[in-house]
């Protein structure tokens, strides 16, 4: 469905920089949202970046932009998503940006939850899965309502991979990727169906079956593509972009989807109080219910390693 579930929808942007703007831009042009909001302390630049969008409102519809510098321009909105943060840098990892990140969170998110305080809090900052965490802590709200992109993102690699490699339509593979949204994140490859065929037993035209070296290198290069595109270009935004309005859209027109963002988890597979990214239901609520996905003996090791290592920063941070 591309059309407003709700007629007075707000979606709030926190950042008018590269992943907000392209946020911005998806969330106008799919019509995610009928208003939407863009706030960053930068006035120069968020005025220039919504007056570029609002330009453009002739041709996407009826949905209205505008923001500023006034973190008064969230009131009241229905959803926030919260990109400001310190840039990941080429070579950095994204559990390197936590400390800055964490205390530029602390004092937001007070203040958002104030001005609107019945939304739903999505964070699309690195590193996410320890944000998320901090972000509950901070806002005092419960998990369902502030979560994180996760490997939203990382999925859509993943499942474009697998298509190129198959040749079918990236929306015929089903797979997904799951815990960190980061370097202990993983390919849940026992789940993984081409249409409704299991991975292992599907046989692409006129090309061998997949083997298992190659699954191996597809993981790796899900988990380090943003690095090759920070590297080659200075930022990832697009994608994330696009990723990050089709969870708004999940949200509004409370559609009940099925995406792997990050939230705190509370007794999932032995893992709790850590954020990590599991297929879960999206709809008005935020998240309606984290699902119980069955997972092989080396998947539920990876698993526990992943919120391992997001404990372990979550821990170095006092937020444990």
């Amino acid at each position: 469905m591309n059309s407003f579930e709700r007629s007075n929808s707000k979606l709030a942007i926190i950042g008018a920089g590269a992943v907000g703007t392209s946020l911005a831009y998806a969330a106008l042009i799919r019509k995610s949202a009928r208003e939407i909001v863009l706030y960053d302390t930068n006035a120069a630049k968020v005025d220039a970046e919504v007056l570029d969008l609002a330009h453009g409102t002739q041709f996407t519809g009826s949905s209205r932009v505008h923001g500023g510098a006034d973190i008064e321009v969230v009131r009241d909105s229905d959803v926030v998503v919260i990109t400001a943060g310190a840039k990941q840098q080429p070579g950095q990892s994204r559990l390197d940006l936590a400390a800055v990140n964490v205390d530029i969170l602390r004092e937001l998110m007070p203040k958002l939850v104030k001005l609107a305080p019945h939304a739903i809090f999505i964070l699309v900052t690195n590193p996410c899965d320890v944000l998320a965490t901090a972000a509950v802590k901070f806002s005092g709200l419960p998990s369902s309502r502030v979560f994180s992109s996760g490997t939203v993102l990382d999925s859509s690699r993943l499942r474009w991979l697998l298509a190129e490699r198959v040749g079918v339509a990236t929306s015929s593979v089903h797979a997904m990727i799951v815990g960190e949204h980061g370097d202990s994140e993983f390919a849940l490859w026992s789940q993984c169906r081409i249409g409704p065929v299991p991975l292992a037993d599907f046989a692409p035209v006129d090309q061998p079956p997949i083997s298992a070296g190659e699954l191996e290198q597809i993981a790796a290069d899900v988990k380090n593509a943003a690095y090759t595109v920070i590297a080659g270009k200075g930022a990832t935004n697009y994608a994330i972009g696009l990723s990050g309005a089709r969870i708004v859209e999940a949200i509004l027109q409370d559609q009940k989807a099925i995406l792997p963002v990050s939230s705190v988890l509370h007794d999932y597979n032995g893992v709790s109080g850590v954020a990590l990214s599991v297929p879960t239901v999206l709809g008005a609520g935020g998240i309606e219910r984290v699902i119980e996905v069955p997972m092989n003996a080396e998947e539920k090791l990876k698993f526990k390693a992943s919120a391992e290592a997001v404990a372990k920063t979550l821990g170095t941070l006092g937020l444990s």
